[in-house]
């Protein structure tokens, strides 16, 4: 299934075609606008010239971070960014072989999955249950379980970028995140 986030066809078709691709996103997705944390994928292909998790991983840190650096930067903390992207590089390419995909396809259950996610550089509880919520939305990855794994992020709404698939969507999501912070403002 075609991810439509970013607002960029280019960069959505990376997104689509290459799963590490789609976790760099997710990770990036912090502090800066969505749509463009899923942009810094593209990025890096078109200046690194791959997504290999080995050949990021081994990559010289301080070229690295330059090359995430360069404007447009991949993120508007491109120096820590880039360094957590190497580490999330190497994570995959130690545990999984570089195959990203066996993140999930080999999560016997939601909870494994969730666990899975959790020990991923830049994942905490939230993010790893937007992004268990994204595989099961737009990816049909459904292992027994997800729906309790992510909680809320499970049903129909607007909620996260697991339910955008459009400039529409897009806007009801940042509504729905606005409305929120400032019923927590409002609560004190």
């Amino acid at each position: 299934m075609a991810i439509h986030i970013t607002g960029d066809d280019t960069a959505d078709q990376v997104l689509t075609d290459d799963p590490f691709a789609l976790l760099v996103g997710m990770m990036l997705d912090q502090q800066y606008p969505m749509e463009h944390a899923f942009r810094g994928p593209a990025k890096v292909v078109e200046r690194f010239g791959s997504l290999d998790p080995a050949a990021i991983a081994a990559a010289d840190p301080e070229e690295f971070a330059a090359l995430c650096a360069t404007p447009p930067a991949i993120h508007r903390f491109p120096g820590s960014m880039a360094a957590r992207l190497q580490a999330l590089a190497a994570l995959v390419e130690e545990r999984y072989d570089g195959d990203t995909a066996r993140l999930w396809s080999e999560a016997g259950t939601g909870k494994e999955l969730l666990a899975r996610m959790m020990e991923l550089p830049g994942f905490g509880k939230q993010k790893a249950q937007i992004f268990v919520a994204l595989l099961a939305k737009r990816l049909g990855v459904r292992p027994t379980g997800w729906e309790a794994a992510v909680g809320d992020y499970a049903k129909d709404g607007f909620r996260s970028v697991a339910d955008v698939v459009d400039p529409d969507s897009l806007q009801k999501v940042r509504d729905f995140k606005k409305a929120k912070k400032a019923a927590a403002k409002a609560a004190g």
